[in-house]
């Protein structure tokens, strides 16, 4: 399957579907707390963590917890 816009190919027709988002700006995909969209659902899943409070991520030296992974190793570096 080929991206008209840009050539790019994708075995399943659901990767096309998926890519084709970042040439449209569809956001499929709303928060039901902010109403924030995203064009994908695995965004929408990180951004709830917001809301929640979940802390999921822990470093392991000082026992800290983060929302999200990319801050827990932000944080690593301090250590």
């Amino acid at each position: 399957y080929k991206c008209d816009f840009c050539g790019i190919g994708f075995a399943v027709h659901s990767g096309l579907s998926r890519h084709k988002r970042t040439h449209t700006g569809e956001k499929p995909y709303k928060c039901d707390v902010c109403n924030v969209r995203f064009a994908h659902g695995h965004n929408l899943q990180k951004h709830r963590l917001l809301h929640t409070g979940e802390k999921p991520y822990e470093c392991e030296v000082c026992g800290k917890q983060f929302a999200r992974k990319q801050y827990l190793e932000t944080h690593k570096i301090t250590h």
